[in-house]
């Protein structure tokens, strides 16, 4: 299920791997800590899926674009885009607050 492809995911800075999965929840591509992982497949798509329900302003149809889930030393953000959720786990390094 990896191997480069047209969705130029491989570019990404600071990504430890990506996950290209379809309408249905199957994993279609995958690499680096990603490779292959149906379980975090599954919880994304479940969260999308979640998501995409909530009406942000009920006088426009308006959906979401882009959803991140930040932990303290990574992150997943997953893009919808051609009926395909594509997520990408990135390094965080937050920047500390600036105190004054």
């Amino acid at each position: 299920m990896s191997g480069p492809g047209p969705h130029n995911l491989d570019r990404v800075p600071d990504q430890d791997g990506y996950l290209i999965i379809n309408g249905d929840g199957a994993v279609m591509a995958s690499s680096g800590d990603l490779e292959n992982d149906e379980r975090v497949a599954g919880i994304l798509m479940n969260m999308v899926r979640l998501a995409s329900r909530i009406k942000i302003n009920p006088d426009k149809p308006e959906t979401f674009k882009r959803l991140s889930v930040v932990f303290d030393d990574f992150m997943y953000v997953a893009t919808i885009s051609s009926s395909k959720v594509y997520v990408s786990k990135r390094r965080h390094n937050p920047q500390e607050p600036v105190l004054a």
